[in-house]
């Protein structure tokens, strides 16, 4: 088996930075997040009180959880031809089983090539798939017949308000913060589930300019209904609600109200939980074509928490990977192409529109398509740790207002970062990021944009500081985010780690390294 390798000025006055050079490279203290005296992180913020978000709530489990080691209840060894209904039938009667501790059981093929013909549905909680691992003697799923995804997990969710709902109070609530006021807290408990729904507004839309985007002479709609995050309440204190993870947005109400940001008491069934597929490998044959022609595909995490993908090697799939549930973690996912798609619309090998994900230690190997993606409306927080894509492509957020991302110690060494307004591009894809942070990366190219009334953060970048007009238009360039100590690097070495520290202490460090 083939073994795969897969400017605008600062919004706070500048803060004095002591530098110490080392045999290879200048460390500095980055102005935004840097250890104080006593070894906790202290955040600088923007003129009203926007600051970096802490992103160690993602992952799995909520961060620095171990994944478990799941023990094996079934066993499924490779046959001639398809081998679905085979590898189905072991996924389904483990299904069956009664969970313990949260789960029911692994099923494990063993070495050899498992020809599959279609989808593999995990939609029970508590399951496992794994593999005998990905060298020479491990486990294939190798994808044959139509195009298909090899692995799907989806859960059925359906969210109901439960209670009355009341309406943020606050004039302006800043991003990466975590209380707000509302009119009546009354109807509210600790450890309710709440919804946060920020309605997308006429003033909102018209203040971001993207009121007036226009494709092949015809007007191009970027957001319209509302942007919902959900929260735990930790605290009420009278009518202030502290909840259990930073806001990843600000809540301006001068761009908001009427009809203001409403909140409500939520309750949620059908999400699955507790599952993982790792130590296999997914092959598809090599295809170069359009992203409108058929592909195999490797996986798909819908619906799902608190679950993972670990130690997976992927070849030749196209749109590989998406995840959209919440609380999960990718772990040593590579993925390598031997041919490129072709044609101007590229594919994404990685696409995160969940909330709470964390893709660490990843590589892509591949031309011409988008390393990372995000959807639209997505509110992270989203962590890319110490992952490496090799390449002409991009970590690219890619549409219609993606907030709460955090790059972190990654290279892209052929390709770029961007953090942009993609314009009229894709139908009207607009401002995809706000409150974005790349962080001690390395890139052949950066691009970072500053939407209005947000900001996004460069901080320890190695690599080229482009400057665009919006897509389609040469003039004027669009005004540049926030590039702190570039060049340079900047302590802590990984701005996840340390925020992981500090919440939680250096024993969450260690279990998931």
């Amino acid at each position: 088996m083939l073994r795969l390798l897969l400017s605008v000025s600062l919004l706070i006055p500048l803060l004095s930075t002591s530098q110490q050079t080392t045999n290879t490279k200048t460390t500095t203290r980055s102005q935004w997040v840097y250890a104080g005296t006593n070894g906790k992180l202290v955040y600088q913020t923007t003129e009203k009180g926007d600051r970096i978000m802490d992103f160690s709530f993602a992952g799995y489990m909520g961060g620095g959880v171990a994944i478990p080691s799941v023990p094996v209840v079934k066993e499924v060894s490779p046959q001639e031809g398809d081998n679905t209904d085979l590898i189905q039938a072991a996924i389904n009667e483990v299904s069956k089983l009664k969970p313990v501790n949260g789960f029911r059981g692994s099923v494990l093929l063993k070495p050899g090539n498992f020809k599959c013909e279609r989808s593999l549905i995990i939609n029970m909680s508590g399951v496992v798939l794994k593999g005998s691992g990905t060298a020479e003697n491990g486990s294939v799923i190798a994808l044959t017949g139509n195009a298909h995804p090899a692995i799907i997990v989806k859960g059925n969710i359906n969210s109901t308000s439960v209670g009355e709902t009341t309406k943020m109070t606050d004039t302006y609530v800043a991003s990466g913060t975590s209380s707000f006021s509302v009119a009546n807290a009354k109807a509210f408990h600790v450890g309710d589930t709440i919804r946060l729904s920020r309605p997308v507004t006429t003033a909102w839309v018209k203040f971001m300019g993207m009121d007036q985007m226009v494709r092949d002479g015809k007007p191009q709609t970027w957001i319209s209904g509302e942007i919902n995050i959900d929260r735990v309440i930790r605290k009420i204190e009278g009518t202030k609600i502290t909840v259990d993870m930073p806001f990843t947005d600000s809540y301006d109400a001068r761009l908001l109200d009427p009809p203001g940001t409403t909140v409500t008491k939520i309750s949620s069934t059908g999400w699955l939980s507790q599952i993982g597929i790792e130590n296999l490998a997914i092959h598809a044959p090599a295809k170069s074509v359009t992203i409108n022609e058929g592909h195999h595909r490797a996986f798909s995490m819908s619906g799902v928490e608190d679950a993972w993908a670990r130690n997976i090697e992927v070849l030749n799939t196209v749109n590989s990977i998406s995840v959209t549930g919440k609380r999960i973690t990718l772990d040593h996912v590579n993925i390598m192409h031997e041919a490129a798609t072709i044609g101007a619309a590229k594919p994404a090998d990685l696409n995160g529109s969940g909330q709470q994900l964390l893709f660490k230690n990843c590589n892509i190997t591949g031309d011409n398509l988008f390393f990372f993606a995000t959807g639209a409306k997505v509110s992270g927080p989203i962590v890319l740790l110490n992952c490496v894509f090799r390449g002409k492509g991009w970590i690219q957020p890619h549409q219609r207002w993606a907030t709460g991302l955090l790059v972190d110690n990654c290279e892209v060494p052929d390709g770029g970062i961007d953090f942009m307004n993609r314009g009229s591009m894709g139908s009207g894809h607009g401002w995809a990021i706000g409150w974005a942070v790349a962080w001690n990366c390395k890139a052949k190219s950066f691009l970072n944009q500053q939407p209005p009334g947000a900001a996004n953060w460069v901080i320890g970048g190695t690599g080229e500081m482009q400057k665009r007009a919006i897509p389609f238009d040469t003039i004027p360039y669009l005004p540049e985010g926030i590039y702190d100590a570039h060049d340079l690097s900047v302590a802590p070495q990984s701005l996840y780690l340390a925020q992981l520290r500090d919440r939680l202490g250096e024993q969450a460090v260690k279990k998931i390294m």
